[in-house]
């Protein structure tokens, strides 16, 4: 039963829902403190509100965030593009418990021009809102060394930090240093370089660092075909040397055809556990990358990659200041921004543009799991054993999971394996080998039966630890019999199968009774966990059961000679390995190891074969 305080919020909160206009806006909910808990954009502000009052919501963080509204505030907007702004600043502005969380990129160091008299470009992690400019952040450090050292080899800058004033310059005050004497400065405190030619070389500097450098290049080839025309060579030769500089930079960060030009190209990729989305951002210059940066959002209301995307989309823009015309995204999005084209490519320069995108974003995910991973090395694998426990629903850790698989021709030499894997990784010295004793012919479920049942019967009478999983190479026939045994000896250990395919493939996981299958994508950490132990519980059983087959066929050809017992059979075996050797071997080195007369036996016996 509700409380007459929580009718009274209902009702007061269908009120503000029933009066909401049907106009582009975002809409704030408080708590009863009076916090913000979330800020979301809306085309339709009373249909999208609606939505979260209207309809029973599955359990998760979706529910208890509706459960905690105690109020709604709204703020309406002429546009979509207003209001997907607006909900940018307004997150960053309060962050709200359950909006999604922006990783902050302080780790990631910008280019900075520093607003002085004579200014600075430097590196920094800093961002000081005192004048100067910012490029970047530079996710790619080494990009952003090869552009300081470009412009370090194009333009003599300072690197001091005196306050280089015109007061403290005409007073006297300084005196050059040794970047000065090995020409990296050109003196500008002590007045031989003037502030208007310094700030020239800034201002192309800027440009360097917008990505325009074919406009300086033009520029360059210009002044040195005239100087060359006024016979001043040496001059001419300086101005080439910082041409072919910028050259050779821009070839080597050339990626498509000079014809793309202020382009933004958006990719993302989810975490393999679903709580994280990573988004990179490139920004193209006269068919050149200008800005490159990826970034990761954290989940907190299970958002879709399309509303992720259209966030990143937004604050990239705003951050980069960006006012590209063309957006090019991997897939259809929701949202429309005044003057600017989304594409999907699907071949072509674009396509490049993209499928580049995509393997940076892919990158980065790689790059922060093995960071990760290299910090806790037992990250992995607590990832990989949560993952099978949230895809089986069980009640703990996976930490010990043991595999069963029989092998057998026909019916003969019946065996079986067990492997088993503690903490996702093979514990060899717990497998263990069965020879089947109780069933004739070839009867599967029969063989899995027996082999569980003296397994865990063991293991009951030696108070053994018993697995958290078992699985059983095969499908829905195998896990029944496995579960009758467990019904048979009080055991609630789960029971997982696994099936493959045609080619022999691991294809599905098996879970349940009545069996369901469980979906799983290829090619992630957990599958190719599930993939490894049924190759090896394969391996493991199919090796026993060769061994133990040659071994019958070669005591059967050895039993057919007369006159040749076990004792001489087992030392034949030891010396020569094989029947094929024993063949081949000479009369004397058969005599060395059974004696004469036998070696004569066995010689005859071959030749008349």
């Amino acid at each position: 039963m509700e409380s007459s305080s929580e009718l009274r919020t209902n009702d007061y909160l269908k009120g503000i829902v029933s009066n909401l206009p049907e106009s582009p806006g975002i809409y704030q909910y408080l708590n009863t403190e009076g916090t913000i808990i979330y800020v979301g954009k809306a085309k339709n502000l009373k249909r999208r509100v609606s939505s979260y009052f209207n309809r029973e919501h599955e359990p998760g963080k979706t529910r208890v965030l509706v459960s905690k509204i105690a109020d709604i505030r709204y703020i309406v907007v002429n546009t979509e593009e207003d209001a997907l702004l607006l909900e940018n600043n307004l997150i960053k502005k309060y962050k709200p418990r359950y909006n999604v969380l922006l990783k902050d990129d302080k780790t990631y160091p910008s280019i900075c021009v520093q607003n002085e008299y004579f200014p600075r470009v430097f590196r920094t992690r800093k961002i000081i809102r005192n004048g100067s400019s910012y490029y970047g952040p530079y996710s790619h450090i080494p990009s952003m060394y090869a552009l300081l050292d470009l412009i370090k080899h194009l333009y003599p800058l300072r690197t001091c930090h005196l306050n280089l004033s015109p007061e403290n310059i005409r007073a006297g005050k300084f005196n050059v240093c040794l970047e000065y004497h090995i020409k990296n400065c050109a003196g500008p405190c002590i007045g031989r370089q003037s502030q208007e030619e310094y700030l020239k070389n800034i201002a192309e500097i800027k440009e360097i660092l917008k990505g325009n450098t074919q406009e300086i290049e033009r520029m360059l080839f210009q002044q040195m075909q005239e100087l060359a025309a006024e016979m001043k060579f040496e001059e001419a030769q300086k101005i080439k040397e910082k041409y072919l500089l910028l050259e050779n930079y821009r070839a080597k960060s050339e990626v498509v055809s000079n014809v793309l030009h202020n382009i933004d190209v958006f990719s993302i990729e989810e975490d393999s556990d679903g709580k994280s989305a990573f988004i990179n951002y490139l920004h193209i210059t006269n068919g050149a990358i200008n800005q490159a940066f990826t970034f990761e959002y954290k989940k907190r209301l299970n958002e879709t990659k399309e509303e992720l995307l259209s966030l990143g989309i937004i604050e990239m823009r705003e951050r980069y200041k960006s006012l590209s015309r063309e957006i090019i995204v991997p897939f259809e999005l929701d949202m429309e921004l005044k003057d600017v084209v989304f594409t999907i490519p699907q071949r072509g320069d674009k396509k490049k543009l993209l499928e580049l995108s995509i393997l940076n974003v892919k990158q980065y995910k790689a790059d922060r799991l093995k960071q990760a991973e290299k910090l806790n090395p037992e990250q992995r694998t607590v990832r990989l054993l949560k993952e099978i426990q949230q895809e089986l629903h069980l009640d703990r850790l996976p930490m010990q999971i043991e595999c069963f698989d029989n092998s057998n021709i026909q019916g003969s030499d019946p065996v079986a394996g067990c492997v088993v894997f503690v903490k996702g990784k093979p514990s060899k010295k717990d497998y263990r080998k069965y020879n089947i004793k109780t069933v004739e012919g070839p009867d599967d479920y029969a063989s899995m039966k027996e082999v569980v049942k003296r397994r865990y019967q063991r293991a009951i009478e030696e108070k053994a630890p018993l697995p958290d999983l078992l699985i059983t190479d095969g499908g829905k026939g195998q896990m029944s019999a496995v579960k009758e045994v467990m019904d048979e000896l009080g055991l609630n250990i789960p029971i997982a199968g696994l099936a493959k395919d045609g080619k022999h493939r691991t294809s599905e996981l098996l879970y349940g009774f009545p069996p369901q299958t469980i979906g799983l994508k290829q090619n992630t950490p957990l599958f190719r966990l599930l993939t490894q132990i049924q190759d090896e519980v394969h391996r493991f059983a199919i090796t026993f059961h060769r061994d133990k087959r040659s071994k019958r066929q070669i005591a059967s050809a050895l039993d057919e000679i007369k006159g040749i017992g076990e004792k001489t059979k087992s030392a034949l075996l030891k010396e020569f390995k094989s029947v094929k050797r024993i063949r081949e071997a000479s009369a004397q080195e058969l005599a060395t190891v059974v004696g004469e007369a036998k070696a004569r036996i066995i010689q005859t016996y071959f030749s008349e074969k």
